[in-house]
């Protein structure tokens, strides 16, 4: 078990989902940011939050999209933002799920707002972002190390400080 926790290859294997992960949240929050009024009446449409809180996640949650992307395809606290995109697919699988248990008819609002036809929510919606978690937890899990701009900093030496 020490050895698959260990394994230098990590780094190489999580590349690709960091940086397909990141790439897919940064297109999914650009209609969010652009748009947040018809973002709110997605988030509205899930029938799960209060009223008062759905202007709250149509402005906030966007942004959190977009930092968690940038960071993980930099590789800049990519573990972080891994955590981070994880804990939205985990809320999202349970929004789409509750939405899909109600038989409510709507947009996923995942990557554009109220386009039935182009993001109708269903139980595949549900397949992929928990592929999608997967992904995220296995960054979280196993790239300690991660390839890119973390990682190149940290090799840097900080200047010896002079005493005298």
């Amino acid at each position: 078990m020490n050895a698959l926790l260990n394994w230098k290859g990590h780094a190489y294997a999580a590349l690709p989902m960091r940086l397909y992960l990141g790439g897919v949240f940064i297109l999914a929050c650009w209609h969010k940011i652009l748009d947040p009024a018809s973002f709110a009446l997605d988030v509205a449409t899930y029938q799960i939050l209060p009223l008062s809180l759905i202007n709250l996640m149509a402005i906030v949650l966007p942004w959190l999209e977009l930092i968690a992307g940038l960071m993980l395809i930099a590789g800049s606290r990519a573990r972080a933002a891994a955590l981070l995109i994880a804990g939205m697919m985990a809320m999202f699988v349970a929004a789409i799920s509750i939405a899909l248990s109600k038989d409510l008819v709507m947009s996923c609002g995942c990557f554009a707002s109220q386009g039935m036809e182009e993001d109708p929510i269903s139980w595949l919606t549900v397949v992929r972002d928990l592929v999608w978690l997967l992904m995220a937890l296995y960054v979280v899990a196993f790239d300690h190390r991660p390839l890119g701009l973390g990682r190149l900093l940290s090799r840097r030496k900080p200047p010896l400080l002079r005493q005298g």
